[in-house]
This record gives structure tokens, C-alpha cells and sequence, in this order.
């Protein structure tokens, strides 16, 4: 039995990572990352290599912001030295027009290509544009590629130190909210690799978050396909998977598996998405950053394996009594012009969460 479960893993994970490999080459060299609000000519968080692993160094033994640069008035690079990284990590920081009261902060995941200095929900979601008028700080992760924003057991020689989870949950949030009057009510969002981080976090952090929103992701790491997707992710970086969870029989795996743990989300406020992977509305000719053949060919099948794995966690979710809103589109592929849509989509449901009118 344990041999015939061996070569299921093997070969599922064969199949996804040469998928994903597929589309990697589809989608053609990494990204040359834009100046902030200047968006690149790419159009999914799945398709760029790594650049080289951040450098660590001996930090203090208590976080704290190093730094603080503007972008703009109201876009900043916050530089935090975390000991949990063993670096000085960046993240970007949204402002709102008023910033004469306490108010609640929301958390942006990124997808798999996560850039060394920017976050694909501002260069590609235009997420900067759609919180200009919110009254919440935005907190957008910088770097992490293929990193599932968790905590690894190891160092990767590619990857690097990620210690993400603690950097996210423990570290951050005081800072965030003692430098930009943070109220100590947060939400987190993630797109594909980042949705399922998100989730994670939300069950693994059960006071962090009031509310989740996750764009197509997968959320069953310990199940055979799960944990070879999440696998073929790491590798198609050139990780090396056993330094995330271990070995595959490690419990880690089940111990970040979101629909195993879904009864760790009750009480909160829960928004899913996906498309079906058949062509949509904007899987046109002329579609800014869409390059259509690729879109179609990677981002369809993608996106039909992620509405599986949405419907899978949302049956749990609803057998379990927990309430969630749930967009399942009936076209969309794996790309960003959808998650654009999303990001005011689930608004609604996210704002009344965190108490935002």
C-alpha cells in the first residue's frame, strides 16, 4: 500500500511539474520588473525564475523598522530588519487619504513569481488605484518566490531563508500598527500560490486575520495532488521541496493541509474565487499585458485545476456550517486581469469584516 501511495505522489507530482514547466517556458524569459505603476508585459504570478536567494546576516533580537522610503505621499517601502529572515525584508505600505484615525490593515499575498522589489497586485491588479479611496493601510509583500509565505523547515540554497509565517503573523503586525496607527484588525488576500498562503495563515493564526480572500488557489497540501503541486511549484524555482515540510510522509504537510483544518476558520469572514480555465472576457486579442496564446494554453488548465480545488474546499467549508461567499466563474483563466476584477469583487464581503463602511 505505502509503495502503490509512493508512485501516485511521484507520478502526480511528475505530471504538475511538467505542467508547470510548460507554461514557465510558455510564458517565455523572467520578468524585468517596472518602476511602481508602471506594469510589466506579463500577465500571471506563475511564470518567472527566481533571482538570486537574499543574503542573511545577524539582526537584532527584536524586529524593527530600519527604514521608511516613499514612493509616493501615500506608497511607501518599509524595510524591516526581522529576525525571524535573517535579513532586512521590504514590504510595501498603502496609505489612506485620512490618516487621522486608528484603522484596520489589509495583507496582499503574492502569487509565485513574487519580484525582489515590487508585488504583482499593484504592477498587474492595480491595487494602488482600487485602495485609493479605502480607508485601510495596505501591507504588500516584496519577494518570496515560491515560498507559500511559510514558515520552512530549512534554508534553500535557491530560496533562501523563509521564515515568512513568523515574519507575517509575529513580526510585523506590532510594526505596522504601532508606525501607521494600525487599530489591531487585519484581513489577508493571496492570489494562486498566495491564496493558499493566505488561507494558511488564517487557520495556522486563528486571532490574526477577521477576514480571507483567495483567487484561485489550491488548499490540500496534504493530500497526494496537493502536496505535489505545492512540490512542482518549489522545484520549478529550483527549491528543493523537502526543505519547506520534509519528506513527504513529514506531518508537516498535514499540518498546513487549509480543508483538513477548515473548522480553524469558523468566524470568519470568507471570500473564494475562481475561474472554469475556459476563455473569458478577457482572454481577447489586444488585452493589456495578456499574452493570449500562453493564457489559454497554461492559464486554462491551471485555472480548471484550481476550480476543483476551490469547489473541494468550499463543499468542506459548507459541511462544516461555516459561511463563505463563493465566485465561481463560469470562463477565466490563471491571469491577472481576473484577479483585478476580484480585488473589487470581494470587497463588499471584506470591508463590513474589518469594519470598514
Amino acid at each position: 500500500m505505502l509503495c502503490h501511495r509512493r508512485v501516485r505522489r511521484w507520478l502526480s507530482s511528475a505530471l504538475i511539474s511538467a505542467a508547470l514547466v510548460s507554461g514557465a517556458v510558455s510564458f517565455g524569459a523572467p520578468q524585468v520588473t517596472a518602476a511602481p505603476g508602471n506594469t510589466p508585459p506579463v500577465n500571471t504570478g506563475s511564470a518567472d525564475g527566481p533571482g538570486p536567494a537574499e543574503p542573511t546576516s545577524k539582526q537584532p533580537s527584536t524586529p524593527r523598522i530600519e527604514r521608511v522610503e516613499p514612493i509616493n505621499d501615500r506608497w511607501l517601502r518599509v524595510f524591516v530588519a526581522s529576525p525571524a529572515m535573517s535579513r532586512v525584508v521590504e514590504v510595501q505600505v498603502l496609505l489612506p487619504r485620512d490618516q487621522s484615525r486608528p484603522r484596520p490593515t489589509v495583507y496582499m499575498l503574492d502569487g509565485r513569481s513574487a519580484s525582489p522589489d515590487s508585488n504583482n497586485w499593484t504592477e498587474l491588479g492595480h491595487a494602488d488605484r482600487f485602495y485609493a479611496d479605502k480607508d485601510v493601510n495596505v501591507v504588500l509583500t516584496v519577494g518570496g518566490p515560491a515560498s507559500f509565505y511559510t514558515d520552512w523547515q530549512q534554508a534553500d540554497p535557491v530560496l533562501g531563508t523563509n521564515k515568512w509565517e513568523t515574519f507575517l503573523a509575529k513580526e510585523l503586525p506590532p510594526l505596522i500598527d504601532a508606525k501607521f496607527d494600525g487599530n489591531g484588525t487585519n484581513a489577508v488576500m493571496g492570489v494562486s500560490m498566495g491564496a493558499e498562503a493566505a488561507m494558511m495563515l488564517a487557520f495556522r493564526q486563528p486571532t490574526l486575520y477577521a477576514a480571507i480572500a483567495a483567487h484561485s488557489g489550491c488548499f490540500s497540501m496534504g493530500t497526494d495532488i496537493g502536496q505535489a503541486q505545492a512540490r512542482a511549484v518549489v522545484a520549478t524555482y529550483m527549491g528543493e521541496p523537502d526543505n519547506m515540510f520534509g519528506k513527504q510522509d513529514d506531518p508537516a504537510w498535514l499540518a498546513h493541509d487549509v480543508t483538513l483544518h477548515a473548522d480553524a476558520l469558523r468566524g470568519k469572514t470568507i471570500y473564494l474565487s475562481v475561474g472554469s480555465g475556459l476563455p473569458g472576457v478577457h482572454d481577447v486579442p489586444g488585452t493589456p499585458n495578456v499574452d493570449l496564446p500562453s493564457a489559454i494554453t497554461f492559464g486554462g488548465p491551471l485555472e480548471a485545476a484550481t476550480n476543483a480545488c476551490t469547489r473541494r474546499l468550499t463543499d468542506r467549508l459548507r459541511s462544516l456550517g461555516i459561511p463563505i461567499t463563493a465566485h465561481f466563474r463560469a470562463t477565466g483563466t490563471h491571469s491577472w486581469p481576473y484577479w483585478e476584477d476580484e480585488l473589487a469583487l470581494s470587497w463588499p464581503t471584506i470591508a463590513p469584516a474589518i469594519g470598514v463602511r
